[in-house]
């Protein structure tokens, strides 16, 4: 399974752009253009999330409100990957304050090299310097980067509008299928949902479905949990049902290169049976055997973040390798195990992830259905053999 003409120059675009927890500005940028050229209406929430799938607040609200049996499905990405924001200059233009936000690798710290963005022209290299870890020692909390090589831009901006996170040979490359990137976890799920809407959309029948490219999700969900408590995905008689994509650390029987994860539940819960049940059913169908189901229980997703607030979800994840750059599997500009090392993925999962989000967006669901032919099987098997129960 492979990519079709056009998706890897998102998929390289969307890879090329710097994002970091509350600096995503750049990545949404890049979705908003192709969507608008893809005739996909879109718009942002109140805290900056993007919404696709309906132009407006009133139109989200229409495609939820009327009663009906068939659900709605709601894909949901996050547009950051973990990151830091520039807090003071300690020398302006060389040595920058830092704090970090999100997971990262404890080893190896000193004089790692990063990259360095205001998202408006202003491109540094730099290297960490006077790492400190956080209380548990489980990732970064501070650190000061000094900054060894700016780009066109002569100027210094304020600390404050500065972010940036690991940087090695390149923003992105590939070997074979492999590729690697300095920041993979979500730009992939983002890049996924993207190139389904647009082949679900360039049909003559436009879907009924809603995507939310969410922001700041390393910190906690943070944009999601906004998008939540605005209740707009609470209103409504329609079912609905969220399919959460994510890039996720590959783990036994979820390995990279067999195939997109169904994933059956992460950390925090076991996702909504009857849409698993759903969801399975169209991987049968479409995804040719290449496809694997697993409990990903490595970590958390927004898929545990919306059962919690009463919403049906299930989740999808593209196997990871070097999962929130810290050198779990190493290999290539690695600098060693838990320590900087890019993130990579099969192209061949990204390809099939794509294909199993535009036949999850074609495939109706109704909740009150879905189960019928399971139960029907059960019963002819009892009918046949339940006259055997008396023999026992």
């Amino acid at each position: 399974m492979t990519l079709r003409e056009g998706e890897t120059e998102l998929l390289t675009a969307i890879l090329s752009r710097p994002t970091a927890p509350f600096r995503e500005a750049r990545v949404k940028a890049v979705l908003k253009a192709v969507l608008g050229r893809g005739g996909v209406p879109h718009f942002e929430d109140p805290v900056g999330n993007l919404v696709a799938g309906a132009e407006s607040r009133a139109a989200y609200a229409a495609l939820l409100a009327p009663a009906g049996r068939e659900a709605v499905p709601i894909f949901v990405a996050h547009m950051d990957h973990p990151g830091f924001h520039g807090v003071r200059w300690r020398v302006r233009g060389a040595r920058l304050q830092i704090r970090w936000f999100g997971g990262a690798p404890t080893a190896r710290l000193a004089g790692a090299p990063v990259w360095v963005s205001d998202g408006a022209g202003y491109e540094a290299a730099g290297t960490l310097s006077k790492v400190r870890l956080t209380r548990a020692d489980r990732g970064i909390d501070t650190a000061e980067v000094r900054v060894s090589r700016r780009g066109v831009s002569g100027r210094s901006p304020a600390a404050r509008a500065l972010y940036g996170g690991f940087r090695f040979r390149a923003p992105f490359w590939r070997r074979g299928t492999r590729l690697y990137a300095r920041a993979i976890d979500d730009l992939i799920g983002t890049f996924t949902v993207c190139a389904a809407l647009l082949r679900v959309w360039a049909g003559r029948k436009k879907p009924r479905c809603l995507a939310l490219f969410s922001r700041a999700e390393e910190t906690g969900f943070i944009g999601t949990i906004a998008h939540v408590k605005l209740g707009w995905i609470a209103k409504g008689k329609r079912p609905r049902v969220v399919v959460n994509l994510e890039a996720s650390r590959q783990l036994p029987n979820a390995r990279i290169g067999r195939g997109p994860v169904l994933r059956l539940g992460d950390r925090l819960s076991v996702f909504d049976p009857t849409a698993l049940f759903w969801a399975t059913s169209v991987a049968q169908a479409n995804l040719d055997g290449a496809y694997q189901r697993r409990l990903m229980d490595g970590g958390a997703c927004e898929a545990s973040l919306l059962i919690a607030h009463g919403v049906p979800a299930v989740g999808i994840a593209i196997p990871l390798g070097n999962y929130h750059n810290m050198g779990i599997e190493r290999g290539a500009d690695s600098r060693g195990a838990n320590a900087p090392s890019p993130e990579f993925v099969d192209l061949r999962d990204v390809a099939g992830g794509v294909r199993f989000c535009e036949c999850l967006a074609k495939t109706p669901f109704r909740p009150d259905a879905a189960w019928v032919e399971q139960r029907e099987a059960y019963r002819q098997r009892f009918e046949r053999q339940h006259g055997l129960l008396g023999r026992g």
